[in-house]
């Protein structure tokens, strides 16, 4: 397969955060039944055996979300946790349980 050698490049600051979203997810086809609402800025909501679920994640990147030279690790996961049920209060859901997903450098 031969690589665009000159491939047109748009900044991501041009699309803004709802435009780089629906950038990313125009050319997805969501075919499993339970799917009720994809993807989007808050959360998915599916409908696994007539019981709907809200499910979110965010990533908390290290060196862009934080900071381990002055942030403890206790308000780390606070701060990890609270932005995901901010998530799910949008979608006007009842948070039951709890994803999180870090990114930590090597150090």
């Amino acid at each position: 397969m031969l690589e665009d050698k000159s491939p047109q490049l748009t900044p991501i600051s041009a699309y803004g955060e709802f435009g780089l979203i629906k950038h990313l997810t125009e050319n997805f086809s969501f075919d499993n039944d339970s799917t009720e609402v994809s993807i989007g800025d808050d959360a998915a909501v599916i409908n696994p055996g007539n019981q709907r679920v809200v499910v979110t994640t965010d990533v908390l990147a290290e060196g862009v979300h934080f900071n381990l030279g002055y942030v403890p690790l206790k308000h780390l996961g606070y701060k990890a946790v609270v932005i995901n049920l901010s998530d799910i209060a949008a979608m006007n859901a009842v948070p039951t349980q709890i994803l999180v997903s870090l990114a930590i450098s090597n150090r």
